[in-house]
């Protein structure tokens, strides 16, 4: 089985690259030109997947058998200070695989194209927890190109007859992400502060918003038993099926440390609009895969916090 990772060269890539060779695929993934992968386990192709016709030629060399969509604007903040960059990278970006898809001839990978659980937006508090039946009510810029990206999966796969399955993926954590996220970002300042390298003060953003986390090897996990046993055209969550609140996540994080840190709210944290509670209903992804979520979220920070503090920032 040969896959190809679009959008393979960061973090979720890197892990996915590793499980699925694990598992014995061939797994090749592409990049930005100039970007470096955070794996070199898989030969990695030079892509921007706003040129169509880059597309066209690299899936007619390859031809691989299934082709995990991963390239986006991921980032709910630098969606916010970039949409048209959001949209041109989540949806553009998204129908120009589709169309080069279609434009080979005799050729019909299986795609899963990742999604994300703040789609669901603004959630009323009896759709809680969060199934695929739930109306989709994008609260932010990137979860409005997400919404937007997955109904076009939708309409591609019955309109062309495409093996096309999306997956509404919410918070995945662990180590080796970026700092821009809040876990990862919570850890760096706390090995940070243990250095000596930031005074002992966290600086944080909204604390109550309840989010529902999963290990991002879990995650990955999820992908390639969708691939084997997803249905064509459905929309499945991937998550934890709990939400946790920042305010909790903060507190696990600095019960890992022995250093004195205080908290400070900085307005520069706080988002546009915040959604106070998203959770998955992981039920239909159980059922059909067999997939369940193994690793305890303490786990998963424990181990960002370690990572961050064997770097040398």
């Amino acid at each position: 089985m040969k896959s190809l990772i679009v959008g393979g060269a960061g973090f979720v890539g890197s892990y996915l690259t590793a499980h699925l060779l694990e598992n014995g695929e061939e797994a090749a993934i592409t990049k930005l030109p100039g970007e470096v992968p955070h794996t070199d386990m898989a030969v990695a192709y030079d892509l921007d997947i706003l040129n169509k016709g880059e597309i066209v030629d690299l899936l007619s060399r390859l031809r691989p058998d299934r082709i995990y969509h991963l390239a986006a604007l991921a980032s709910v903040a630098l969606c916010w200070k970039n949409p048209s960059a959001a949209i041109d990278v989540n949806i553009k970006g998204a129908v120009n695989l589709f169309d080069a898809v279609r434009e080979i001839p005799g050729y019909a990978p299986r795609i899963l194209v990742i999604g994300s659980g703040e789609e669901y937006g603004h959630v009323r508090p009896e759709d809680i927890p969060i199934d695929e039946d739930t109306p989709v009510r994008p609260g932010n810029v990137y979860a409005a190109t997400k919404a937007a990206q997955g109904l076009l999966c939708g309409i591609y796969a019955r309109a062309y007859d495409m093996d096309i399955m999306t997956v509404r993926a919410f918070n995945h954590v662990g180590p080796g992400q970026a700092p821009i996220y809040v876990v990862a970002d919570f850890c760096r300042q706390v090995a940070r502060i243990e250095k000596g390298l930031q005074d002992p003060v966290m600086k944080v953003g909204n604390l109550s918003a309840k989010r529902d986390f999963s290990d991002v090897r879990d995650v990955v996990r999820a992908y390639r038993l969708l691939m084997e046993h997803g249905r064509p055209g459905e929309t499945y969550n991937v998550g934890s099926g709990r939400a946790v609140s920042i305010d909790e996540l903060l507190h696990m994080i600095l019960g890992l440390s022995n250093t004195g840190i205080t908290v400070e709210v900085d307005p520069a944290r706080l988002r546009p609009v915040d959604i106070p509670i998203i959770e998955a209903d992981i039920t239909k992804i159980c059922r059909d895969t067999g997939w369940k979520p193994e690793i305890p979220l303490s786990d998963t920070i424990a181990g960002a916090l370690d990572y961050w503090r064997g770097k040398d920032d």
